[in-house]
């Protein structure tokens, strides 16, 4: 009897393992550069304590922020690579039509991703001038900045782990979503609870920027990801 050969298929991951290893290089160097603002920013979604210490729109751009969005960037782009490729799964043929070795898509969702949120940040600053409440609007990008990468490199660990596993549950990224929406609720609530006196000033522009620069994207993107997965 001559047994069926199966082609075996080899997927390249040598690209993720140098981009996990310069990524998580990235961390450590961060994390020995600013120890002391590290181990305040680790400890973020049990303390407010960093929010409170570095609110001055002077760290918006330095090396801390600069260095721990691109670890945000990559980060989130994984993800987004490794929940297309969990639900793209065929049931019926136990085949995947999203790879999540393919590195092409996962420039694509990168470069999306830096597109996307350089883009808003820019259309909220135009926004922030038209509306004169650009100090503001400041002041809440670096606390959103924050707590976004704060998910991202809380994240990254776990992007590694999936990554090199095979057959993950779709229960596993909903719940990393679930999560990571919880702590985005909760940066919110943060910051409306520490300029509570600026937004109650200026409500119905805070109530309009809420849904046109925060709501709408998030909805389009989330479209765009079970567009592409579908």
């Amino acid at each position: 009897m001559i047994e069926q050969l199966h082609p075996r298929i080899l997927e390249n991951k040598d690209w993720a393992t140098l981009l996990f290893v310069l990524t998580f290089a990235v961390v450590a160097m961060t994390k020995s550069a600013y120890e002391t603002r590290f181990s305040e920013f680790s400890k973020l979604i049990f303390s407010d304590k960093y929010a409170k210490i570095y609110r001055d729109n002077s760290h918006m751009k330095n090396s801390f922020t600069v260095g721990l969005f691109f670890v945000q960037i990559v980060s989130f782009a994984f993800f987004i690579l490794l929940t297309m490729h969990i639900f793209s799964l065929d049931q019926k043929t136990g085949t995947y039509s999203i790879l999540k070795t393919d590195w092409l898509l996962f420039i694509r969702i990168a470069t999306f991703l830096l597109y996307f949120i350089l883009g808003k940040y820019l259309i909220e600053k135009i926004v922030a001038a038209s509306f004169n409440i650009d100090e503001f609007v400041e002041l809440f990008n670096l606390q959103k900045v924050t707590y976004r990468t704060y998910i991202g490199v809380l994240i990254l660990p776990i992007n590694a782990i999936l990554f090199y596993y095979n057959n993950i549950p779709q229960i596993i990224p909903l719940a990393i979503i679930g999560i990571s929406l919880c702590i985005s609720v909760y940066s919110y609530f943060i910051s409306i609870k520490t300029y509570q006196n600026v937004i109650i000033g200026k409500l119905f522009y805070f109530i309009l920027y809420l849904c046109a620069l925060e709501i709408a994207p998030y909805y389009f993107l989330y479209y765009w990801i079970t567009k592409g997965s579908a």
